[in-house]
């Protein structure tokens, strides 16, 4: 599952010579959409993507996004909702969403959002996630900073891309937000590689598993010793399959944050190497299946080896939230749930 931004959407709209970028900054109540979600309207008419779910939001940030088209600049567009409204577009009841317009000129080398949303993409397809700060007052300027502290762009003063490098940094793990600099307002727009879940072990878990990932937007890779269990037939889903020796196929993918290794083969020929890479690694996440004790005695023989007893906390297991839930689809969302929980800086 290749990642996505704006370029590759603007990309889609050729032939368009302007094009506004809607983006939701800020939304009351609890909606179906994330901050952050976005919408490109061409000078032709053509629409890619949504702010909402549909109805009459997305029909008045249309309007306004033609008017982008025609004057330029930027704006934040507030609607207010009234229960009905708000129940047609995902929010619980009344309230009010912002969303921030900005013309984008796509074949225009001068063009600061376009120039920031490329600076962006390289970073995404290094692996590494990715802020753009953008001020809502109309003034020229964007800055772009990933989680290595790399920047790129400028919000027109040292001093202000100082502090906002130091929000985007935040921004980076809480997600996109908008916070107030200097008295100005700025939306601070987190991008990401999606999460890539490492499973060994190919069995009706994984299967499970690498349905749900689909729909949560993380790419899956099968690793499995067994030619006959590791099959396309069994994993229409799963970016990647994977036969051979586990610890070998996971020493070559790179580690990083948004790395998940999940270990449900339950077996220890299979978990230990693996384990012993990982837990020195950068990874984000390391499950293993199995009971309490189990988990202990794998934590002991590492012990034994020389791991910390910093390094073993990494390890969850029993893997996944306790949700009571026994079959394989159940163990499967309980350990997508823990991912999502561990990724947010949650409390499981």
């Amino acid at each position: 599952m290749p990642t996505r931004n704006v370029i590759d959407d603007l990309d889609l709209l050729a032939g368009d010579d302007d094009v506004a970028l809607a983006t939701l900054v800020a939304a009351t109540g609890s909606t179906s959409k994330k901050v952050g979600a976005k919408m490109l309207v061409g000078q032709s008419g053509r629409l890619l993507g949504g702010v909402t779910i549909g109805g009459c939001v997305d029909a008045q940030v249309i309007e306004a996004a033609d008017e982008i088209i025609r004057t330029g600049g930027r704006r934040v567009l507030s609607i207010s909702l009234d229960d009905d409204e708000a129940f047609e577009i995902g929010l619980t009841c009344g309230g009010a969403v912002s969303v921030l317009l900005e013309r984008i000129g796509p074949r225009n080398d001068d063009d600061v959002t376009a120039t920031a949303h490329r600076a962006a993409r390289r970073s995404l397809d290094s692996g590494r996630a990715v802020v753009i700060a953008t001020p809502f007052d109309g003034a020229p300027g964007a800055l772009v900073v990933d989680e290595t502290g790399w920047r790129d762009g400028s919000l027109g003063d040292p001093s202000l891309d100082d502090e906002a490098a130091a929000i985007a940094t935040g921004a980076i793990r809480a997600g996109s937000r908008v916070e107030t600099i200097q008295g100005r307002q700025f939306f601070f727009d987190r991008q990401a590689p999606p999460t890539t879940l490492v499973i060994i072990g190919a069995g009706q878990i994984a299967m499970s598993l690498t349905r749900m990932a689909r729909e949560l937007d993380m790419r899956s890779i099968v690793i499995d010793g067994r030619e006959r269990y590791a099959t396309r037939e069994r994993f229409p889903d799963a970016d990647e399959i994977r036969v051979g020796m586990p610890s070998e196929i996971a020493a070559d993918i790179a580690p990083n944050a948004r790395v998940a290794i999940l270990l449900i083969a339950h077996d220890y020929k299979y978990d230990l190497p693996v384990l012993r890479q990982s837990l020195r690694a950068p990874v984000g996440y390391i499950g293993m299946l199995g009971s309490k004790k189990r988990g202990g005695a794998v934590r002991e023989l590492l012990r034994e080896e020389g791991f910390t007893d910093e390094e073993l906390a990494r390890i969850h297991s029993p893997i996944g939230l306790d949700l009571g839930g026994k079959s394989p689809a159940e163990v499967a969302l309980s350990i997508l749930a823990e991912i999502v929980s561990v990724q947010s800086g949650k409390r499981a």
